[in-house]
């Protein structure tokens, strides 16, 4: 009763029964398949154990090969999504996107190796190779530049734009940095603003602190509760 399928490939689309709307090429592509629609797996055991869900995209050697339920997930590379069970409205492109992620939600990924280790965090946004590759399960950051919250795992409701930006940064959470290397040295201090290239950049546990201007608040490393305006303001202050 399947309308509208199309299987490329050695066991592509293989049980599928009553679903229709997809689009299977390379081998094992969709083949665990029963009613899952509009689904389309393009690369050898992509979307391999896809059963029920709908909508999902995947094009790369492997990409969101464990998906079972999860629907409308976008996957472009190798490896993409690989681990991914049920996670819904994801969105990765580049090799190793999202590759850890199992049932987090509402992520976009987008550099190879971003958001790597992503399991359980939701509402993440890392554009960048390295972005946010650390991260396990923090939520709602945002990271844009290469390398950018490189070590983030549980600090949630950051935003860093800038290579390095909030590059050591673990735990620390509600720090906004923009610039490259902005906060870059900062680990678990939260509250801190950084706009400018090398701002704030050797904070490592001040919080707090609002630093506006190339190098401004530059060698700050744990004092808090400091405001800096101008290019190299308070840059001498620790």
């Amino acid at each position: 009763t399947a309308n509208h399928n199309t299987a490329v490939g050695v066991s592509a689309l293989k049980v599928n029964t009553t679903a229709s709307g997809n689009t299977a090429v390379g081998k094992s592509s969709l083949t665990a398949n029963t009613t899952g629609a509009s689904n389309t797996a393009v690369g050898k055991e992509s979307l391999l154990a896809n059963t029920t869900a709908n909508d999902n995209t995947a094009l790369g050697f492997r990409a969101m090969c464990k998906t079972t339920t999860g629907c409308q997930n976008a996957a472009v590379g190798t490896n993409v999504m690989r681990q991914n069970t049920t996670g819904d409205l994801n969105v990765a492109i580049g090799y190793r996107a999202l590759d850890a992620n199992t049932t987090a939600d509402n992520n976009t990924a987008v550099g190879a190796d971003s958001l790597l280790s992503n399991t359980t965090g939701t509402e993440n946004t890392a554009v960048g190779s390295g972005a946010l590759d650390s991260n396990t399960t923090a939520g709602c950051n945002t990271s844009i530049g290469h390398g950018s919250m490189g070590d983030n795992t549980t600090g949630a409701n950051n935003i860093a734009v800038g290579r390095n930006a909030l590059g050591s940064n673990t735990t620390g959470s509600s720090n906004v940095a923009v610039g490259r290397g902005a906060l870059v040295l900062n680990t678990t201090a939260t509250g801190n603003t950084g706009l400018g290239m090398n701002s704030l950049t050797a904070n490592t546990t001040g919080a707090n602190n609002v630093g506006v201007g190339w190098q401004a608040l530059t060698s700050n490393t744990t004092a808090s509760n400091n405001t800096a305006v101008g290019t190299l303001a308070l840059s001498a202050n620790t």
